[in-house]
C-alpha cells in the first residue's frame, strides 16, 4: 500500500477476453452526466470481474488487485458475488477470506500497510476484520504498529503512510452495526499526527513532515493528499475544518483547466486523480462542481471517464497509454462510483450469501489476538495487540489484562493490574488508582464505557478500550 510507481502499475497486460475492445475510441471528454456515470461504473464493474484469476483469487504476485474489493462495493456490488464460471465456491470473499487468514499471509517480513490494507478490503467485501477467523484480528494486528515513542504513528514514522491508513482503516472499517470501533482518544491521537505532517501548500506526502521545515514547504502530491483528508473525514473531523479546507484548496490548485486532470508529482494519470477524487468524496466534496469544475467545463472525473475504454471498461494510467492498467482501473472506477478508500459491503444477491461473514466465537486452544488500548486520562496513551490462547469460547476483561502484561506488542500496554485475580472491580492499572468518581472503565467496539470488572465477558475480535476518569 506504500505508493506504487509506474512499473507496477503497468505490470499487468490486457486480459485476452477485452483484447478485441482495446482500442476502441474514447468518450469524448465533458462534464459527466449521470448516465455517463452508470455507464462508466458498469463497464468497470466488468472490467474489474475480468481480473478474476480460475480460482476465484484476486491477489497476485507484484499487485494487489484485491483493491478492486473496495471499487466493487462503491459500486454497489457485493465481493462474494463476484466468481468465476458461475461457480459460487470460488467467489473472491471467500477466496480471500481463506488467503487472508492463514498462518503465512501477508509474509514473512511483514508491514503495517499490510494489515492495514487487509483491514480496509477485507471490511468491503463483508469480512469483519477483527473476526476474520479463530486466529486472525486485522485490527489487533494494526495495533501491533502503535509507535509508543512517537504516539498516533503506526509503523515506522518516516513511511507517513502507514499513520494514514491507520486512520483510514481504523476509522473506515467501523463495526457490522455501523459505528466506530475505536476510542475517540486514539482516533484524535492519529489525527494530531495527520494534521502535524500536512504541508505549508495544503497537501501531504508519503514522506514525515513533521518537524522538518525543509519537507513542510515542499510540494505536495496529489495521492497523499486525497488519502490524508479521507483520513481526516473518516476520522470525524468535519469539511469545513481548516486543514480539510487547506487540502481540498490544494487539490484545486493543481487542476489542468483542459481536462480536469490533477497535475501530479507522477505526471497526469488516473491514479493520482482517482486518489484525489476519493479524497474529495470521503468528505463530501463534489468532485463535478464548484471548485472542481474548470473554466472550460472539464471535472477530475471528465478526465477519469475519458480515459477509460468502453466497452471494455479498463482505465489507461496515462493518457498516451494504450491499455488498460488493473491498478488504475480500480482507483479510477472507485473514484468515479463515489467511493472514498473503503465502503461498508453491500448486500449481496447471490442466494443464501449474508452481508458479512464472522468468526463467532474463540476456539478453544488456538492462539489468537486482541486489540487493547489503555489511557489513563492525562495523556498517556498506549494501545498494543494482545497475545493470548483462550480456555474457552469466550474469555473475561481480566484475563485479558493479565495476558497484556506479558504477551502485549509493542510491550508496556498494561504493567500491572489490580486485582490479578479473581472477578470483582479493576481498582488500579499500570499502578494508577480508583479515586472517587474517577474510575477505570471499560469500551467493547466503542460501546459506552462502564466501570470495569475483572469478569466482564470478552468475545472474539472485541476492540477493548480502557480509560480511567469520571
Amino acid at each position: 500500500m506504500s505508493r506504487p510507481r509506474t512499473s507496477r502499475r503497468l505490470a499487468l497486460a490486457v486480459p485476452a477476453a477485452l483484447g478485441a475492445f482495446a482500442l476502441t475510441a474514447l468518450p469524448a471528454s465533458a462534464t459527466s452526466s449521470p448516465a455517463q456515470l452508470a455507464t462508466s461504473k458498469t463497464n468497470g464493474v466488468a472490467y474489474l470481474k475480468s481480473l478474476q484469476a480460475a480460482d476465484g483469487s484476486y491477489a497476485g504476485a507484484g499487485l494487489s488487485n484485491e483493491w478492486a474489493f473496495s471499487a466493487f462495493a462503491a459500486t454497489g456490488t457485493a465481493v462474494v458475488d463476484v466468481y468465476p464460471g458461475g461457480d459460487t465456491t470460488k467467489n473472491a470473499r471467500t477466496v480471500y477470506r481463506n488467503l487472508i487468514q492463514a498462518a503465512g499471509w501477508p509474509s514473512a517480513s511483514p508491514v503495517v500497510t499490510d494489515y492495514e490494507r487487509g483491514v480496509l478490503n477485507a471490511y468491503a467485501a463483508g469480512i469483519d476484520p477483527a473476526r476474520v477467523s479463530a486466529s486472525r484480528n486485522l485490527v489487533a494486528n494494526v495495533y501491533s504498529y502503535w509507535q509508543t515513542a512517537e504516539a498516533g504513528y503506526f509503523g515506522t514514522s518516516g513511511n507517513f503512510n502507514g499513520t494514514v491508513f491507520a486512520a483510514l482503516s481504523l476509522g473506515g472499517a467501523r463495526t457490522q452495526a455501523g459505528g466506530a470501533r475505536i476510542p475517540q482518544a486514539l482516533t484524535d491521537s492519529i489525527v494530531t499526527r495527520i494534521r502535524a505532517n500536512q504541508h505549508v501548500d495544503g497537501g501531504w506526502t508519503f514522506q514525515k513532515a513533521e518537524g522538518n521545515p525543509t519537507v513542510l514547504n515542499s510540494a505536495s502530491d496529489v495521492d497523499m493528499t486525497g488519502a490524508a483528508m479521507a483520513a481526516l473525514c473518516v476520522s470525524g473531523v468535519p469539511n469545513t475544518d481548516t486543514d480539510v479546507v487547506q487540502a481540498k484548496n490544494f487539490l484545486k490548485s493543481t487542476l489542468v483547466p483542459s481536462t480536469g486532470a490533477f497535475n501530479s508529482l507522477y505526471g497526469v494519470n488516473t491514479s493520482s486523480n482517482g486518489w484525489g477524487v476519493a479524497g474529495l468524496n470521503a468528505c463530501g466534496f463534489n468532485p463535478q462542481t464548484g471548485d472542481f469544475l474548470t473554466a472550460t467545463g472539464k471535472t477530475p472525473v471528465d478526465f477519469l471517464i475519458a480515459n477509460q475504454y468502453n466497452p471494455a471498461g479498463g482505465f489507461k494510467y496515462k493518457p498516451s497509454d494504450t491499455v488498460p492498467s488493473a491498478y488504475s482501473s480500480i482507483d479510477a472506477l472507485r473514484a468515479v462510483a463515489g467511493g472514498g478508500f473503503t465502503t461498508a459491503p453491500p448486500v449481496p444477491v447471490t442466494p443464501g450469501a449474508p452481508q458479512w461473514v464472522a468468526q463467532p466465537t474463540f476456539t478453544a486452544g488456538t492462539a489468537t489476538k486482541l486489540a487493547l488500548s489503555v489511557d489513563d486520562g492525562a495523556g498517556n496513551l498506549k494501545v498494543c495487540s494482545v497475545a493470548f490462547t483462550p480456555t474457552g469460547t469466550t474469555t473475561t476483561l481480566g484475563d485479558v489484562l493479565n495476558a497484556a502484561t506479558t504477551g502485549a506488542t509493542p510491550a508496556g500496554c498494561v504493567t500491572s493490574v489490580t486485582p490479578s485475580s479473581g472477578t470483582g472491580t479493576v481498582t488500579a492499572v499500570n499502578g494508577k488508582a480508583n479515586s472517587g468518581s474517577n474510575t477505570w472503565k471499560v469500551s467493547v467496539d466503542g460501546s459506552a464505557f462502564a466501570g470495569a470488572v475483572r469478569n466482564k465477558v470478552v468475545n472474539v475480535g472485541d476492540t477493548i478500550a480502557l480509560r480511567w476518569g469520571a
